[in-house]
């Protein structure tokens, strides 16, 4: 009978922490309005790297490094790539952006996920809405998002790290802008 109420136990103890991990990171989250940090992008084996602003609900700017002056917006409807010699633009909602940079989305999926722990620092959850695929990774000591891997529009493998994070900053007003197509 002790074994059993053990393993009981044992089997609680796990649970309570896994509800006390998802309770920090949504708390995080809620906590978050703004975040900036430094990222590294690899696509189909193409690293690309830089810095990004989210604002939250679904907006995000992205300056890349060592680019043609390749930057990313998204105004929280419209989503815009452009360089030098491209512009493209998509509906945010045909993009798996339009879940990462929805907090509230977010928040309330986790709730109903299973956690796994990377390497015993990172937090991953599997999110399936629609076609989308999309892990996302938080640190296991600060819960702040890290990361995300999912498959986009052409149908490429996604990898993003996020670095040097910082939170709740002040921001431009105009830095959600979407840049004009010349």
């Amino acid at each position: 009978m002790l074994r059993y109420f053990l393993i009981f136990f044992f089997i609680i103890s796990g649970s309570i922490s896994n509800a006390e991990i998802k309770d920090k990171i949504v708390q995080n989250l809620k906590d978050t309005e703004n975040l900036d940090f430094k990222f590294e992008q690899n696509i189909n084996g193409k690293i690309e790297n830089g810095n990004c602003t989210i604002k939250y609900p679904k907006k995000i700017f992205c300056e890349y490094a060592r680019s043609n002056n390749k930057i990313l917006v998204s105004n929280g409807k419209s989503l815009v790539i452009k360089t030098r010699s491209s512009y493209y633009r998509y509906p945010l909602e045909k993009t798996a952006l339009n879940l990462i940079l929805d907090k509230n989305f977010l928040i309330n999926k986790i709730y109903d996920l299973e956690e796994r722990i990377v390497d015993n620092s990172l937090i991953n959850f599997t999110i399936f809405d629609g076609d989308n695929e999309i892990d996302i990774f938080f640190d296991k000591q600060t819960y702040d998002l890290v990361g995300w891997q999912n498959v986009d529009l052409y149908q490429n493998f996604n990898i993003t790290f996020l670095s040097s994070i910082r939170k709740n900053r002040v921001l431009p007003q105009n830095l959600f802008k979407i840049p004009n197509q010349n």
